[in-house]
C-alpha cells in the first residue's frame, strides 16, 4: 500500500529533513514507486507538487528535498497503486475547494467495490478509490453545512461519521487539511511525534542523515510529524490507534476535545 507523511506546526517550518527520508521509500528503501505528491499550505494558498515517476528519481522531488518551503500544514504521499493506472491524475494528494478554502487529502489503503461514482457537486478526475472517497467526504460536509464551515466540534462529529462508514469498506488511513485544522485517521497503521523544547538530534531510518533541531528552532516552536511508519530511529513515536480520528492544531493533537 501507499505511505503518508504529514506535518502540522505552530510556526511555518520546512519539511526537508522528513521528506529526505520519506522520499527514499519511493523506490529505494521500499517499493512505493507509482508516483508521489506533496502539498504545502501558505496562508490561504496551497502549493502542490505531483509526479507519476518514483520519488527517488523524480527531478521534482529533488527540488522539494532541497527547497525549504515553510508551511504550518503539509501533506505528502508516495503511491503503490491498487486502483487506477500509474498516471499524474491518480497521484495524491488531491485538492478541492470548500467554504472558500482549499482542502487537501491523501489516502493509504484500499476500498474494494467503492461504488460512489456520482456524488453531486464533487466529481473524481482520476479513477482511484481514494479520490472518490475524498469527493464523498466533501460532498457530505457541503450538504451538512451549506452556510459555511461550522465550529470544529460539529465538523469533527460529521467527519468521524462519514469516515467510519467509508472505513467499513476497507483500509482507510488518511490525512486531510484545510490549512486551519489537520485531520488524521488510522485504520491500520499511522504514528506521530511532537517535537518541542527541549529539542534534540534526530536520525533518519531510510538515510544516514542526522539533524540537530536545537540549531534550527526556538523555545516556542512545536512541530507534529505524522507518518505511516516512523521516519527516525532515535525518537519515540506514538502509534495512532485503529479507528481513531485525530485533529492536530498548532503542532499538538487535540485528543479529548470532542469526547
Amino acid at each position: 500500500m501507499c505511505q503518508l507523511l504529514g506535518m502540522n506546526c505552530n510556526v511555518p517550518t520546512d519539511i526537508c529533513f522528513s521528506f529526505e527520508g520519506f522520499s527514499a521509500r519511493g523506490g529505494k528503501t521500499d517499493h512505493h514507486s507509482d508516483g508521489w505528491g506533496i502539498a504545502f499550505f501558505e496562508e490561504k494558498g496551497c502549493r502542490i507538487f505531483l509526479d507519476s515517476q518514483p520519488s527517488v528519481i523524480s527531478p521534482v522531488a529533488e527540488l522539494v528535498r532541497n527547497f525549504p518551503i515553510h508551511s504550518t500544514h503539509v501533506i505528502a504521499h508516495i503511491r503503490k497503486a491498487t486502483q487506477g493506472e500509474i498516471a499524474l491524475h491518480n497521484c495524491h494528494p488531491f485538492r478541492r475547494e470548500l467554504w472558500g478554502r482549499y482542502w487537501v487529502f491523501a489516502h493509504n489503503g484500499n476500498l474494494p467495490d467503492f461504488r460512489h461514482h456520482s456524488m453531486g457537486f464533487y466529481q473524481a478526475v482520476g479513477n482511484t478509490d481514494s479520490e472518490k472517497a475524498f469527493c464523498l467526504m466533501l460532498e457530505t460536509l457541503r450538504k451538512c453545512f451549506p452556510q459555511g464551515k461550522p465550529p470544529l466540534k460539529e465538523l469533527y462529529l460529521i467527519l468521524r461519521k462519514i469516515t467510519q462508514e467509508i472505513a467499513q469498506i476497507g483500509v482507510f488511513n488518511y490525512l486531510l487539511s484545510d490549512g486551519e485544522h489537520f485531520f488524521t485517521h488510522c485504520s491500520t497503521k499511522l504514528s506521530y511525534i511532537v517535537r518541542q523544547a527541549p529539542f534534540a538530534a534526530a536520525h533518519l531510518i531510510d538515510q544516514d542523515m542526522t539533524v540537530d533541531f536545537r540549531e534550527l528552532t526556538t523555545e516556542s516552536d512545536r512541530v507534529a510529524v505524522i507518518a505511516t511508519t516512523p521516519l527516525t530511529d532515535n525518537e519515540v513515536w506514538t502509534p495512532i490507534q485503529p479507528g481513531e480520528l485525530l485533529v492536530f492544531q498548532d503542532g499538538w493533537p487535540l485528543k479529548h476535545a470532542f469526547d
